[in-house]
């Protein structure tokens, strides 16, 4: 039954829920787990889904509803980590195996990195802002594929048309939930699809300047001062859903 929820936080991870010290961390995980029937929370990271698995195991982290892994292109049921295939399927054939294709095309190119992770839908570099090429850009968008570029160090090819907010559209409309109970968090470039899906959003305090740059015109999204998980509570506040919560 998915109307039984009150409210649905769709949160980036390293930065934003990952991001404060232990105490006020531990009280709202422990919040979240105790409104686990009226509060969907949703993980939309850039972390692969066997880390985020990794850390709910170790009890880093509270077990979510869902995990949109890779920004957004590997969606998993947060209990049992197994693909949600109705949302998976399509993102899987728009990338089309574009792994090995992508690594090919851009072998010669200069200022990029293979990052050390080969995630499934989605080919992770290192950029160096002041090597990088503009024309290596245009190779990947002229391929078919879009690009990602956040904290002047990570580049990131996703599936056409993929990405965080994208996919939590379609997850909402899946589960048939009101947009309106939806609220999203995040601190970096690759989580301003988010807030460009037009939900509500919070902005923590510690988020990049050109996240800030970017999202001055959108009326949607709250800019806290505070960082990571106290930022994410203040957004609560303005949004005036923390009657929900004990922590306050």
């Amino acid at each position: 039954m998915m109307n039984q929820y009150q409210l649905v936080i769709a949160t980036d991870l390293d930065g934003t829920f990952l991001e404060g010290d232990h105490h006020v961390k531990s009280s709202f995980y422990r919040e979240l787990l105790r409104l686990r029937e009226r509060v969907m929370l949703i993980y939309t990271t850039g972390r692969p889904t066997d880390t985020v698995k990794q850390f709910c195991e170790r009890g880093y982290l509270p077990y979510p509803h869902f995990v949109m892994g890779d920004h957004g292109t590997h969606i998993v049921d947060g209990v049992n980590f197994q693909p949600v295939e109705h949302l998976q399927n399509p993102i899987i054939h728009k990338w089309n195996n574009g792994n090995k294709i992508l690594k090919e095309l851009l072998r010669e190119d200069v200022g990029i990195q293979l990052q050390p992770i080969d995630p499934p839908y989605r080919v992770a570099y290192y950029y160096d802002p002041d090597v990088l090429q503009e024309q290596t850009v245009q190779k990947i968008v002229n391929a078919g594929f879009d690009v990602v570029q956040s904290c002047d160090r990570y580049l990131d090819i996703l599936p056409p048309g993929v990405n965080k907010g994208s996919s939590l559209v379609n997850m909402l409309n899946y589960l048939s939930i009101d947009p309106e109970l939806a609220i999203t968090c995040g601190d970096s470039l690759n989580d301003l699809s988010l807030f460009q899906t037009g939900l509500k959003g919070i902005a923590v305090g510690n988020s990049e300047p050109k996240l800030l740059t970017e999202i001055k015109s959108l009326n949607n999204v709250y800019h806290s001062t505070f960082p990571g998980v106290l930022g994410i509570v203040d957004g609560l506040h303005f949004y005036k859903k923390t009657h929900l919560f004990e922590v306050q």
